[in-house]
């Protein structure tokens, strides 16, 4: 029995300790998804793809903080499963080992119903933000909030296809602003990024453009292609998104 609610201690740990570790990637500009993601793979040691892990790596508290969850994930994995193997070894008798396996089922649902709960994750996510504010040097901050990053708003990625209405036309003459998008940087076919570019940024085939807008012009954008039609579907974005501007006047 002890070695079941040991168990049990060790997972919720490192549930919770990978929660702190995805808030706490997500204070650094992570989205939620990939925040959670990047925390639980580093925890587990499953590893990350090359451009993945250069955006960690290349950011030295994303860095710190993948670094400890390697350190610790490697110990706590070996520990759980010396764990669970004491949890069906060492149970003298049958009725040992089914109050063993009913503590460990009974546990592991309560811990799930409580990492699926929004209640909980919200009250868990204000808890780890102060303590992460006063206790260490991350500087903490709701960048999902800060942006509006909720309902049409959102900040997507887009690799320019050929045949595309984005390609070969520099950021002036596409006139993305009109439609309500903010264009925040340009990753180059070559590896080079373009961090807040200007006017002049020529957009090519292969770009990937980082915008900031609404999901619905970044889907009528991707299937854009360029012709009379495009052309048409900008232009009627841009008067919708300048009616809209005049009504809240």
């Amino acid at each position: 029995m002890l070695a079941a609610i040991s168990l049990f201690v060790i997972i919720t740990l490192s549930a919770l300790l990978t929660k702190v570790a995805a808030i706490a990637l997500m204070h650094t500009g992570l989205s939620t998804d990939v925040a959670k993601f990047q925390a639980r793979s580093a925890y587990t040691g499953s590893g990350f793809t090359s451009a993945e892990s250069e955006k960690l790596l290349n950011h030295p508290v994303r860095r710190k903080i993948i670094y400890v969850l390697m350190l610790v994930g490697n110990a706590g994995i070996i520990t759980t499963l010396s764990s669970l193997i004491l949890t069906f070894v060492l149970p003298s008798n049958r009725s040992s080992l089914l109050y063993s396996i009913l503590i460990l089922l009974v546990g592991l649902t309560l811990l799930w119903l409580a990492i699926k709960s929004k209640i909980v994750d919200k009250w868990l996510s204000k808890v780890i933000d102060r303590m992460l504010k006063k206790y260490t040097k991350i500087d903490v901050k709701d960048y999902a909030a800060i942006l509006h990053l909720s309902g049409e708003y959102q900040i997507s990625e887009l690799r320019v296809r050929k045949g595309s209405w984005l390609a070969n036309k520099n950021l002036l003459e596409l006139d993305l602003k009109s439609e309500g998008i903010n264009v925040l940087g340009i990753k180059k076919e070559d590896g080079n990024y373009i961090g807040s570019p200007n006017g002049d940024n020529v957009i090519l085939v292969n770009d990937i453009i980082t915008m900031y807008g609404k999901a619905e012009v970044f889907r009528n954008l991707d299937a854009r292609d360029d012709d009379f039609l495009g052309d048409w579907n900008h232009n009627k974005i841009a008067a919708k998104e300048n009616l809209d501007k005049e009504s809240k006047h």
